[in-house]
């Protein structure tokens, strides 16, 4: 199935989300397919689902605890946990669409930062000073993004893609649609080369 969309949301909380944006831009390009990144907020679909943080949720918890772990040493990431964790994603979030609506080459590569930032070196990016920061060691100017991100139409941005990610049907991270197929969970991202490989079943 060469050359179809592949649309991937993630909240930048989501740990699962961090492992697999370590592999879909490989996975896309080897199909001929362009990712386009879709950052969302899990608590928003918490409100809908009910459901809560998976490292929060009894018994599952503690294995997915140990399966981050297991699964970054299987693909050779480095793997850390925040803190705190969750933590909110907010600022993170506002960020990428600011620049997106900029330059959506620059929003891919500061979610890539990041999530590398949150997982790979376990620093704290749930304020709005740490993610400035993270903006300005890209190249940013740091006063421009510090408006930007209290802005009321760069927070009402967010806001749209949140919905349009639950109208969507998407209910957890990562969510990753090809070709028109829906797939939840790193795991699945082997179904999804194989989904493209043979354009469906």
């Amino acid at each position: 199935m060469s050359g179809a969309a592949i649309d991937f949301y993630f909240d930048f909380s989501s740990p699962y989300g961090y492992l697999a944006a370590q592999r879909i831009e490989a996975l896309a390009g080897g199909h001929g397919a362009d990712v386009r990144w879709r950052p969302f907020l899990l608590g928003a679909l918490f409100e809908l689902t009910g459901n809560r943080p998976l490292l929060e949720q009894p018994l599952k918890g503690d294995y997915a605890r140990h399966d981050l772990f297991r699964s970054a040493r299987r693909i050779g990431v480095p793997f850390t946990l925040p803190a705190p964790f969750p933590f909110a994603a907010v600022a993170l979030s506002r960020a990428f669409y600011w620049l997106h609506d900029q330059d959506p080459d620059a929003a891919k590569g500061f979610a890539r930062r990041a999530l590398d930032a949150s997982y790979g070196e376990g620093r704290d990016l749930s304020k709005l000073p740490a993610v400035l920061d993270l903006l300005q060691a890209a190249g940013h100017d740091r006063a421009a993004a510090e408006q930007a991100l209290t802005d009321p139409a760069v927070k009402a941005r967010l806001r749209q893609e949140v919905d349009a990610a639950i109208a969507s049907g998407v209910f957890g991270s990562p969510y990753i649609v090809a070709g028109g197929e829906p797939f939840w969970g790193f795991d699945r991202l082997p179904d999804i080369a194989a989904w493209l490989d043979r354009g469906g079943w």
